[in-house]
């Protein structure tokens, strides 16, 4: 390349790198969300807020749950303080707009994790918080014990979920003919069922779960055997800002990592003078693991001892109140699918 072209080349390449950083892309990182959520001293964090167990506002409108729990998570890593979070109840229509518009920072709101999304959509999805599969619930006195006994039946269902393509998928290639009766809010879907408006209703089956729970008589219902899908749920935020990405991702982590570690909220202060290497990084007690992402090198130290690791977050949420065995959301080392990279 002669000298001219050379010249050319830079003064291109300065000039796309400029444009980059104007638009908050890779290299223009000082525009990431991260610094804008750091700067307001608060996480916008989208939520379900009609889902007991992973997002649920009761009477005195305090929120609780797992999803609720990654949003106090995140809160806890940035301002060392969990109840840093504003809320916002988002439906299944209205969550992907939110986030791509910047109205909410996170969305952690029983999410599936799918190719279109993660492309198409232009989403970024954190680590699987809960993995899951959609399910069918009926009544027992409907004598419906397997998804071919709803043929000629008809199935609520939540508007702009990946429950309605994975139902009609099943059902096609069962050769089941049923007819969808489609609501645009979760209360409205399990209301309508409960009503008898419909014969079965279907979501993930943790949410069947958890909503059969709350029925007025939870013993003349059931959840069938038959798993439709796959359903790995967890937080995501939008595409092309891996800065903020990266925070959102190993604070996740960090709830799976100290279970392996075996630190919990009770003992993470008996960690204090660890002499595990391994441990000492995770902890930010030396090295700087933290400050290499834009975050204090005690971010996880933080998180547990404010929120917990994973086991203590499925326990108080799931585990204890829907009596719900982890299965596979048991960490990598008990034969579960969860598993963190090496914090090093």
């Amino acid at each position: 390349m002669d000298k001219s072209n050379f010249l050319k080349s830079a003064l291109i390449t300065g000039l796309i790198s400029v444009a980059l950083g104007a638009c908050g892309g890779e290299i223009g990182s000082s525009n990431s969300r991260l610094d804008t959520v750091l700067e307001r001293g608060n996480l916008i964090c989208g939520v379900n807020g009609q889902l007991p167990g992973f997002s649920f506002v009761d009477e005195n409108g305090e929120y609780s749950g797992m999803d609720v729990d990654i949003c106090r998570a995140v809160a806890a890593a940035l301002f060392n303080d969990a109840s840093k979070v504003e809320y916002r109840d988002l439906s299944a229509q209205e969550r992907f707009t939110a986030l791509q518009t910047g109205e909410v920072d996170l969305l952690s709101r029983n999410t599936t994790w799918t190719m279109s999304r993660d492309t198409s959509i232009g989403m970024e999805f954190a680590p699987t918080t809960f993995y899951d599969g959609q399910g069918l619930m009926v009544t027992k006195a409907s004598k419906i014990n397997k998804v071919a006994d709803l043929n000629g039946k008809s199935v609520c269902i939540l508007a702009g979920t990946t429950n309605e393509q994975n139902l009609a998928d099943r059902m096609r290639k069962l050769n089941v003919n049923y007819q969808p009766v489609v609501f645009e809010d979760t209360d409205a879907v399990y209301a309508a069922y409960e009503q008898g408006r419909c014969e079965g209703v279907t979501s993930d089956r943790s949410q069947l779960i958890a909503r059969r729970a709350v029925l007025a008589n939870p013993d003349d219902h059931q959840v069938l055997k038959a798993v439709l899908s796959k359903e790995p749920l967890g937080p995501l935020v939008a595409n092309g800002d891996s800065k903020w990405f990266d925070a959102v991702k190993w604070i996740t982590y960090v709830l799976i990592q100290a279970e392996e570690f075996e630190i919990s909220s009770q003992n993470v202060i008996d960690y204090a003078d660890t002499e595990d290497p391994r441990i000492k990084r995770f902890l930010g007690k030396e090295g700087n693991l933290g400050e290499d992402m834009g975050l204090p090198n005690d971010f996880a130290e933080r998180v547990i001892k404010q929120v917990g690791n994973y086991e203590e977050v499925f326990t108080r949420n799931i585990g204890e109140p829907f009596d719900l065995d982890r299965g596979q959301n048991k960490i990598w080392t008990e034969g579960g699918l969860l598993y963190s990279p090496p914090f090093r």
